[in-house]
């Protein structure tokens, strides 16, 4: 794997853009946040997929699908920035987080399963946590049983693991997530059970765009407040997300939107019983592209001579720079 484009800054956040020997593309990132520093935090969330078949409307990932990484071009993800900062792949991060959420979803690729059992025994890195991020596709059940083990003999406590639902509405996650997936039934049920491997709530995560529900009521019906939490994002302004006319409900830039904000969301779902994480991230993460969306994207248009007056006018505001 060959790294051929950076965006970003070295003390908050860079976004990688790589070319494996096929000659596909792929990217991954690093981020430490601007209130803090690598020895306390350090994040990487990586590329399981060469783009994406899913094709979320609101994620650039998508319509360019060209197969899966093996675990090697996984790996290398997470090789290079561990090298650059620790060459011997001794990592003193107080919290070291490896992220399987970036470019596709991680459950169409067996590969995942792989990395994941050698994954604490490659690096010195006391701090390691995994987190791993699914629509929950179906066809997927050998995956998330072979998931559930390795959590289970080797991640206690030490997994992260979130269902994306974006929106309480099941017609309206159809056409947000347009391919068939577990119902939220299947999800609470396996829920559960994956909660008791590792010891930690299941993270329900809404990027939550206008015009999307959140219920707590529908929620309730499901999902056990004392099994899962709800996490809360802003919808950043990817390519697809600008297209297909998605907005985000909480505002990057303020954390609010009139006529609601995040408190009254954050209430309704505490009046349910349920912990909540409403995050905004750091707003030059956002303004780097480290938090959402795909820089990727943003270099295949240019390369490929697109117009780029449908990018948003905040996101991807830090040039893409040649290695």
């Amino acid at each position: 794997m060959k790294v051929i484009k950076k965006a970003g800054t070295e003390d908050i956040a860079q976004v990688y853009i790589a070319e494996t020997k096929s000659g596909r593309r792929i990217e991954f990132t690093e981020s430490v946040g601007s209130d803090s520093t690598r020895d306390k935090k350090w994040v990487l969330v990586i590329s399981s997929l060469y783009g994406c078949p899913v094709s979320c409307r609101f994620c650039d990932a998508g319509g360019g699908y060209k197969g899966k990484l093996s675990a090697d071009e996984i790996f290398a993800q997470i090789d290079y920035p561990v090298k650059l900062r620790y060459p011997d792949l001794k990592i003193p991060s107080e919290k070291f987080k490896v992220q399987f959420a970036r470019m596709g979803e991680p459950a169409f690729n067996p590969a995942v399963l792989e990395v994941l059992e050698n994954l604490p025994e490659r690096y010195d890195a006391p701090g390691l946590t995994v987190s791993l991020s699914t629509i929950a596709p179906l066809g997927c059940d050998a995956f998330f049983e072979k998931l559930y083990d390795i959590s289970k003999r080797k991640y206690q406590n030490r997994f992260q693991f979130q269902f994306s639902l974006h929106t309480t509405d099941k017609k309206l996650r159809s056409w947000l997530i347009p391919v068939e997936t577990w119902n939220f039934k299947t999800m609470a049920e396996y829920g559960k059970e994956f909660s008791e491997s590792i010891d930690k709530k299941i993270t329900l995560n809404f990027a939550l765009a206008e015009n999307m529900p959140l219920e707590p009521d529908v929620l309730l019906k499901y999902f056990s407040p004392d099994i899962f939490l709800v996490k809360i994002t802003p919808v950043n302004p990817t390519f697809q997300a600008v297209k297909n006319g998605i907005s985000s409900h909480i505002k990057i830039d303020t954390g609010k939107d009139l006529p609601d904000s995040k408190i009254t969301i954050t209430e309704a779902l505490n009046s349910a019983g349920y912990d909540v994480i409403v995050s905004i991230g750091d707003s030059e993460e956002n303004l780097i592209g480290s938090n959402c969306g795909q820089y990727l994207e943003a270099y295949e248009r240019e390369v490929s001579c697109y117009k780029k007056d449908i990018l948003a006018e905040k996101g991807y505001r830090y040039s893409i720079q040649n290695i």
